[in-house]
């Protein structure tokens, strides 16, 4: 899958504070992600983000 950093990955599944789009702020064997909303950081392992993406926006357009 093509993610890159400052990709917004709208996730399946929300965030607790109810926002469900994050920003890739690490790649690697893990991603870190930053929730939009709350700007909360998040440390998962790449299979997991993968699975759980439901569209990526790059530079405000819609991958």
């Amino acid at each position: 899958m093509d993610v890159r950093l400052n990709d917004i990955l709208e996730m399946k599944k929300p965030h607790p504070c109810g926002s469900n789009r994050f920003v890739v702020e690490r790649i690697g064997m893990d991603f870190k992600i930053r929730c939009e909303k709350c700007s909360h950081e998040i440390m998962l392992p790449r299979g997991k983000v993968e699975k759980n993406i439901k569209k990526i926006f790059r530079d405000g357009e819609k991958v």
